[in-house]
């Protein structure tokens, strides 16, 4: 089975599912998208293929988060295939992906096999937050976003699991907006079950087009790493913790009134991630070099805000509980 949480995908759908479609018909799988409302036409759009192809159901997701699409789509279907692919709306995939990664999963016996992802954009703005996105500065060299060889690992970019596991520790927690996908891994690695990282194949993804969307973005992906922080008692990575600075570094900056000292944390941190793209424009030739830095900067500090909000509102919450 094939699952596409999505909302509001109009301008990709159509394309996604001519992608897939072939190698779902081959190999015997559903292709279920679970819309969570889209007012775009995307419903419409999703019924009109699936009136030529039994293959293809359309299943409302009232809950709208990708989460509870995907445990909607496994309760609903599940019980019909002993494993489902995870797939992204907002994303671009090679012709013969589902194939592989089965063939990996039998390959390895794997309980999950996640993969990599490359970033690509078409606007200025977007080609400059792929390459951000590509970069150590932007991903701190996290290996489902590098790639690499395959190996057994802690996390990755969710692509197939099988049925049994993903129930036996209950599936997506849909308290989840963002970051769902590691909370899961990390249950799924406590219950002893086991992650591969193929080599095998990738993923393409678009990011958001402009500055406040990535901004909101990352916003909720520093709220959702707190929130697995917290859930599991697990301390964050290296690469994690190094910009949760930015968030208090550039407030601290408001005391420069009283010492222009306050100003250096923050300026040596934009100082690094300017530097960083104006290296790329000079040293790699590339035009993007200059906006990659700004982009860089975006996603630390609302990555960073996001993590901190969210700590000083579940203490809120304690503190009014109390």
């Amino acid at each position: 089975m094939v699952v596409i949480p999505c909302l509001n995908e109009a301008e990709h759908i159509e394309a996604l599912i001519g992608k897939l479609a072939p190698s779902a018909a081959r190999l015997g799988l559903k292709i279920v998208v679970a819309d969570g409302g889209s007012t775009d036409g995307t419903q419409r759009i999703v019924e009109e293929i699936a009136a030529a192809d039994p293959r293809i159901v359309l299943l409302p997701n009232p809950k709208r988060i990708q989460s509870a699409a995907v445990n909607l789509a496994v309760e609903t279907f599940g019980n019909d295939f002993q494993s489902f692919i995870r797939i992204d709306a907002h994303a671009d995939y090679p012709p013969d992906y589902c194939d592989l990664l089965i063939e990996d999963a039998e390959a390895t016996g794997a309980d999950s096999v996640v993969v990599s992802m490359m970033t690509r954009g078409f606007s200025v703005f977007q080609k400059a937050t792929a390459i951000a996105q590509n970069s150590v500065l932007g991903n701190g060299g996290s290996p489902h976003r590098q790639g690499a060889k395959g190996h057994w690992t802690d996390h990755g970019h969710h692509a197939l699991i099988r049925t049994a596991a993903f129930r036996a520790v209950g599936g997506y927690d849909e308290s989840f907006t963002h970051n769902e996908d590691a909370e899961l891994d990390f249950r799924l690695r406590s219950a002893s079950y086991r992650i591969w990282m193929t080599d095998k194949t990738f993923m393409v993804y678009y990011p958001r087009a402009s500055v406040p969307a990535l901004f909101r973005q990352y916003l909720g992906y520093g709220r959702g790493r707190a929130r697995n922080i917290l859930k599991h008692r697990a301390m964050p990575k290296i690469r994690q913790m190094i910009p949760l600075m930015v968030a208090p570094m550039v407030a601290g900056a408001s005391l420069a009134l009283l010492s222009w000292v306050a100003l250096v944390p923050a300026c040596l941190w934009a100082a690094a991630c300017l530097g960083y793209g104006a290296w790329m424009a000079v040293g790699q030739r590339n035009p993007y070099g200059p906006l990659v830095g700004f982009s860089a900067m975006v996603m630390h500090l609302a990555w960073s805000a996001g993590f901190w909000l969210q700590l000083l509102e579940i203490r809120k919450r304690e503190m009014r509980v109390q």
